[in-house]
């Protein structure tokens, strides 16, 4: 009998292999089991990653078209190779995931292909091309991640009806596309097929896009779009997609509240309404764990109900996200190994990568308005930021929320160009609990769009200078 494992973790995603990693600094003895073949999970090989590969490329593609000349720069014949385009997407993938493996043995960290399930307690059963193994450990970490949500009644196929995998491996870009969902998956994917050449035609149940984002911040965004050639149908349900016609699809849409129907008509149709725990088939039921009806596992600072059995990122509550999963799991391996892990939810920021990009941490307005709390708004336009002028990029805004009392900050809410990066400076402000003024008497360099972000924050006080 082999020694047993400290930590068996189920799941190679970012929660997983982050949790792995810190686990092996802190000296554990750490297995970690993923069936796909390739550590990362979806966001490394089917989300995150290469949706950034594409909406990077196609980014550059439409300014060569639309932009270039009016810089000054002549660039002839403008011609789209898609298959490259995927091929550096996929090259970028697979360097990654290779990082990842090395990053497993300069830790440590036993890392083993295949299914894997709870056997019992403190047993892992691995299936793997060879058979059937058992590993027996102190502790268990469930990392499952998410998968995507199914729409009932419409069937994905991957090829003209796709989900969010398949729109990232489009053999050509479709004349007319629908999407089916405003949320972020969604427009990101959208967008990179918009700027290719598609029509895109989005369809969103909710009388908004980005539900659970500032109201203002969704409104400046669905307007942004719409001018870029997005067109949008809001409180409205999508009841079925007809694929019987090889060269058409027929998608049936009605307003969310019932009334006529309608068709759309497209070659390729992109469903993304969100996505849900992957808990399936885990072998919960050995040690007494129980999920909620979408499949979420609960869990006291990562712990389940089971004893020595750990839960993090998309399989459990709190928003999918990949850089939350990553400290949840860092977190859990030090509670594991007896240290004091601890992740703040109310520092997790969300990024859309469109262009503009949207960024936002902490509570929106509406959140505000609904908890009765005083607050100070201060709020910037890119238009007016030297950086943003000079660069042909001044849609969009920064808004940051101070507490009307202390002038803590609250929350900020970004639309503009490289917001996703800038984002950092309002959560590390945030992690430190710092007035909005501590960010207006803060020097920033000159000429930068992180000047918008000062400028924000003098606006809470109401002594904005640059516009």
């Amino acid at each position: 009998m082999s020694e047993p494992y400290d930590v068996v973790i189920i799941g190679g995603g970012p929660g997983g292999y982050n949790c792995a990693i810190r686990a092996g600094q802190l000296g554990l003895k750490v297995a970690i089991v993923e069936k796909r073949g390739r550590l990362g999970g979806t966001c490394l090989n089917v989300g995150c990653i290469p949706s950034k590969a594409l909406l990077h490329a196609s980014e550059l593609y439409e300014a060569a078209d639309k932009e270039f000349a009016g810089l000054g720069i002549r660039t002839g014949g403008l011609e789209l190779d898609l298959p490259q385009m995927l091929k550096q997407k996929d090259e970028a993938v697979d360097g990654l995931t290779k990082g990842i493996e090395f990053l497993m043995k300069k830790n440590k960290v036993d890392y083993l292909v295949g299914k894997g399930r709870i056997a019992g307690a403190g047993k892992v059963e691995v299936e793997t091309e060879e058979g059937k193994q058992t590993l027996d450990t102190k502790h268990i970490v469930i990392a499952t991640g998410s998968e995507v949500t199914p729409l009932p009644g419409v069937e994905i196929d991957e090829k003209r009806v796709v989900s969010s995998t398949g729109a990232l491996s489009l053999e050509k870009v479709p004349g007319k596309l629908v999407l089916i969902g405003a949320g972020v998956i969604g427009l990101e994917l959208g967008s990179v097929w918009r700027r290719l050449g598609a029509d895109v035609t989005v369809v969103e149940y909710l009388d908004r896009i980005l539900p659970g984002m500032d109201g203002e911040l969704a409104k400046n965004a669905q307007r942004i779009f719409a001018k870029q050639g997005m067109e949008f149908h809001l409180s409205t349900k999508v009841t079925g997609v007809d694929a019987s016609d090889a060269d058409t699809l027929k998608v049936t849409i009605e307003p969310a509240e019932g009334g006529e129907a309608r068709t759309l008509e497209a070659d390729t149709v992109l469903v993304c309404i969100g996505r849900r725990p992957y808990t399936e088939g885990l072998g919960l039921e050995n040690v007494g764990i129980e999920t909620d009806k979408r499949g979420v596992i609960a869990n006291d600072h990562f712990r389940t109900s089971a004893e020595n059995v750990w839960v993090i990122g998309d399989c459990t509550s709190g928003p999918m996200l990949a850089h939350k999963a990553e400290d949840e799991g860092t977190a859990c391996a030090e509670r594991i190994a007896g240290k004091a892990g601890h992740v703040n939810y109310g520092v997790i920021p969300g990024v859309v990568y469109t262009a503009p990009e949207i960024a936002a941490v902490g509570k929106t307005e509406e959140e505000l308005k609904a908890e009765g709390r005083k607050y100070k708004k201060g709020k910037f336009p890119f238009q007016a930021n030297s950086r943003a002028r000079t660069n042909h990029q001044t849609e969009g805004f920064v808004k940051i929320l101070a507490d009307a009392g202390t002038d803590e900050i609250l929350g900020a809410h970004m639309i503009g160009a490289n917001v996703g990066e800038m984002i950092a400076e309002i959560c590390l402000a945030m992690e430190f609990q710092a007035a909005s003024e501590d960010i207006a008497r803060t020097c920033h360099p000159h000429p930068t769009l992180t000047e918008a972000i000062r400028q924000a924050a003098m606006g809470v006080e109401g002594w904005t200078m640059q516009a």
